[in-house]
């Protein structure tokens, strides 16, 4: 782990509720594909978001922060963040946090998870992927409520058409009669695409609530635990 401080460089909004965030911290990082930061609001409040810039991007961090006013944990962050921007003043941040970094040792082929803006986590080993010109076959399913909050469905097409082993897979839940894709939930997609997650490295993001499920139906669809990542695997049962 790596104590920085950083300035906000900007604040975009993605879609309604999700904001890109930009920051250059004051001395080069160090990360692993699939690490996350923390955001520290106070002593004794930190604040993590998956890093969702690539390792090789040491002098500039991207979050996607999705925050509403229900959420206010990621609000309050923010918030936090908006006022450092105002005031031209450094954020204090702790960086290459976690376990389910991306295992760029193995060869075995892999399926990337992401529920909303856990988008975040996958995409930084997406583009890790695509810039090391691996070989690996990889499936990035990327699980939404609505068609519109696919904010980088564009890039993740230009990914997948970058080498023929990447495979992008978007998922909307909440359908409309114009969307030609797959609908429901994002993981059970990949089963009904994937006949058995035997022989696949699988990393997930996404709500605590969800990920639990999503493990427990992989297993019974053949996925090995001890090829499964998520850092919420340390938060549930």
């Amino acid at each position: 782990m790596q104590l920085v401080k950083a300035n906000v460089v900007s604040i975009t909004p993605l879609t309604e509720f999700v904001y890109k965030v930009e920051l250059k911290p004051s001395e080069p990082v160090s990360f692993e594909a699939g690490h996350y930061l923390q955001l520290v609001l106070g002593e004794k409040d930190k604040r993590a978001f998956s890093i969702a810039s690539r390792p090789s991007q040491t002098e500039l961090l991207e979050l996607h922060i999705g925050a509403s006013e229900e959420n206010s944990y990621a609000m309050q962050a923010l918030d936090h963040l908006r006022e450092h921007f105002a005031n031209n003043t450094q954020a204090e941040l702790e960086v290459g946090l976690g376990i389910s970094q991306l295992r760029t040792e193995s060869e075995l082929p892999l399926v990337l998870l992401a529920g909303g803006t856990g988008f975040s986590y996958v995409k930084s080993m997406a583009d890790h992927l695509a810039e090391i010109k691996s070989t690996r076959p990889v499936f990035f399913y990327w699980g939404v409520r609505d068609e519109s909050a696919l904010y980088a469905k564009e890039e993740m097409e230009k990914w997948a058409a970058s080498q023929a082993n990447f495979n992008f897979i978007p998922v909307v839940e909440h359908a409309t009669d114009t969307w030609q894709g797959h609908t429901g939930y994002v993981h059970k997609a990949v089963m009904k695409d994937i006949v058995s997650l035997e022989p696949y490295e699988i990393y997930m993001a996404g709500r605590f609530d969800m990920i639990g499920p999503v493990r427990d139906d992989f297993i019974n669809h053949g996925a090995i635990r001890e090829n499964m990542y998520a850092d919420a695997f340390a938060f549930i049962k």
